[in-house]
Parts: structure tokens; sequence; C-alpha cells
């Protein structure tokens, strides 16, 4: 939420479109704290609206749409997928959620176990947060359009895709996420790679574990949009 641009972790995505024939459309939102929520969601938004209608342009499909980000731009793309929902803007046929940052409390067992530890830990993660939210962060009143968690109606969404690694702070409420889109009736698979710590797969993207969730991020898209493998 604090730091980086539209180029930054586009390799991943990048990698992917070129397996399926896809386009990468990557908007950049503004950062917080000089410019804090909604206007991160809002950014994002605008440009779902501007892919759907300039999709025959781009030389895309405006109907085969997925929303998708890693660690806050995973929480963006949760909360994308609950905004045009609720706006019933452009529906994204899938969301593709690489540990995604979605619970502004700070409080599950594994942000606690991951205090002072890896490259995003519980501090680092109240940091961001309360750079976004100010002193509303934690309390009662947290848009689900900021914090997915918040969200008390997750039915209707589309089919999601949402990974972890077990040694990481986001861990718990990634896993509470997809159980609740299950309960909700909806469609996920989860994958929590053991041992795998925050964004492993784009720090590491050669090691053995994350050539295989990158495999099953491909695997996964392909299933989604009813490709056959070559």
């Amino acid at each position: 939420m604090v730091v980086g641009n539209n180029r930054a972790g586009v390799t991943v995505p990048l990698a992917l479109a070129k397996e399926l024939d896809a386009v990468v459309v990557s908007v950049e939102y503004r950062l917080a704290p000089e410019h804090r929520h909604p206007a991160q969601i809002e950014d994002v938004y605008a440009g779902l609206v501007w892919t759907a209608d300039h999709a025959a342009e781009l030389g895309a499909d405006a109907e085969r749409i997925v929303v998708s980000g890693t660690s806050a731009g995973g929480g963006l793309a949760a909360a994308l997928a609950l905004l045009t929902r609720d706006r019933q803007g452009p529906r994204p046929i899938g969301q593709l959620l690489m540990c995604p940052m979605l619970d502004d409390r700070n409080d599950t067992p594994s942000a606690h176990q991951m205090t002072g530890v890896g490259i995003w830990d519980r501090t680092a993660n109240e940091t961001g947060w309360t750079a976004l939210l100010g002193a509303s962060r934690g309390g009662p009143d947290v848009s689900p359009y900021a914090a997915p968690t918040r969200a008390d109606d997750l039915t209707n969404l589309p089919p999601a895709f949402l990974d972890v690694g077990s040694a990481e702070t986001f861990r718990d409420e990634i896993v509470t996420y997809a159980n609740r889109i299950w309960q909700a009736g909806g469609a996920a698979e989860l994958h929590v790679w053991p041992g795998g710590f925050h964004s492993f797969a784009g720090f590491a993207p050669e090691a053995r574990l994350s050539r295989s969730a990158l495999a099953a991020h491909l695997d996964w898209l392909r299933r989604l949009l009813g490709e056959e493998r070559g």
C-alpha cells in the first residue's frame, strides 16, 4: 500500500499471459499515506472499467477478465471483486489472489508467530495498514473495500485462487477468507505452501516450491479459461 508502481511484480502475470496468449493491464494506484483509502480501490476499479471498455482495442475479451494481484495488490484484487459486484460493474470471471493482504486487524496466530520474522512481519503489516487507514485501522468501521475480510457477504463472487506460504503473516487470514467463500457457496482453490515466506515465488522463482506454485497458478487459469494443455 505504500511502495511500488505498476511495473513492480508484473513478471509473474506476464509469464502467465505469455502461456495463455492473454493481455496484462497493470494499474498504478495511488499510495498511502499521502493517499488513503478509498484512493487505491477507486483507482483499480477505474482500471477495470477502462479495460472492459477498451478490451477490443487491446486484442482482449471483455467477457474473460481475471483480476489478480500479489500482497497489497492481491488484497486490492479481492476488494475489487467485492466492489464491482456491489456496483454491478464489469464482472471478472476469476480472481487470482497471491499472498493477498486482507485483514487490517493484524491479530491472527500467524501474524503473532511472524512478529520480528521475515520480510513482512507483524510490525510492517501494522505500518502498512495504518498508512492506508489511519486511526481507524483495527476499529469497527473499516470498509470491506479496504480490508476484504470485513465483508459480511461473500456470495456471488467470481471463482478465486488463493495461495500463501505457511511461514508468513497472512497465512491465517487467507485460509479464513477461503473458508468463508466456501461457506457462502462460492468456488475457491486454496494452496498453503509449506515453508513458503511472503511472496516467495516472486523473490525466488527458480526454487522448487516456487515452480510448483507458479505451475498451480497456470493450471488454475487454464481450467478457468477452459483451455486444454498443448
